[in-house]
């Protein structure tokens, strides 16, 4: 029986990948493998021997042009020792193929400065939206409530009844488009996954603390309109056990945290889809 691969990418300031990998393997994948990216530009490692790939959180090169923007720019125009590939030829044909493609807080900004997310149209290199500096003018620390979108086409929060509660750590996780046309077609495309809310998952929240950063509509996820290509600011990985919930003391909670179903739903797509 063919295995259930995850490839989580390492390397140039991110960090979570471990606990990245871990919630693959508790979501249901057979393998997860955490690669360097001078791994897959040397050639050692190809996209196209896995399923489902992860985009971590961290500081990818300090954020010293911006969140992600460097390596935005490795993974466009980087060329694969050996083969002479160019390695965004390796991005698109993974999503061709109908794969998974999760970035979270970093790994989202990357998506993002790549132009993958929303991915209108097909088309997955033209950045047409951003993630940029919160309003409070400070990085932010803090456990936010998320309600879902159920009309989202995104495969990562299917069954997911009213919202989850994860936490966010972000300096630039201001969601903002280029032109009200984009973020109209976000909304009408209902590619606004979960927004930050109040703790009903009822409104959404516009104003801080509860939408930590100023994103317009309180936007805090975002997939592509095959639901299969997702990026969120908060942090599914770091709230897949009841422990890492900050009153799982005095709460009673069942054993997944929040983040796992998206995981668990990734592996079940995988298996009814790919393999």
């Amino acid at each position: 029986m063919t295995q259930t691969r995850a490839i989580v990418i390492t390397g140039n300031g991110t960090n979570c990948e471990m606990e990245a990998a871990h919630a693959c393997r508790l979501g249901g994948f057979d393998v997860a493998v955490i690669a360097h990216i001078s791994e897959i530009l040397s050639g050692e490692i190809s996209l196209d021997d896995f399923h489902f790939l992860n985009l971590t959180g961290g500081f990818l090169d300090g954020d010293d042009l911006g969140s992600a923007k460097a390596q935005a720019n490795r993974l466009i125009h980087g060329v694969v020792s050996g083969s002479g590939e160019k390695l965004v030829d390796q991005f698109t044909r993974f999503i061709g193929a109908g794969k998974l493609i999760l970035g979270v807080c970093n790994g989202f900004q990357l998506m993002v400065k790549m132009g993958m997310l929303p991915g209108f149209d097909g088309d997955y290199l033209r950045q047409s939206v951003t993630l940029t500096h919160n309003d409070c003018g400070r990085f932010q620390d803090r456990w936010t409530y998320l309600k879902v979108n159920p009309a989202s086409p995104s495969v990562f929060t299917a069954g997911i009844e009213k919202g989850i509660y994860l936490p966010v750590r972000h300096g630039e996780g201001k969601f903002l488009t280029d032109t009200p046309a984009t973020l109209a077609r976000i909304e009408e495309g209902h590619l606004a996954v979960l927004r930050y809310s109040d703790a009903t998952y009822g409104e959404t929240a516009l104003e801080f603390p509860a939408n930590p950063n100023g994103s317009v509509n309180g936007i805090a996820a975002l997939c592509d309109p095959s639901g299969r290509i997702m990026g969120l600011m908060p942090h599914p990985e770091a709230f897949v056990n009841y422990t890492q919930h900050p009153r799982w003391t005095r709460e009673e909670l069942p054993v997944d945290g929040d983040g796992l179903i998206l995981y668990k739903n990734a592996a079940q797509y995988v298996r009814n889809n790919l393999i």
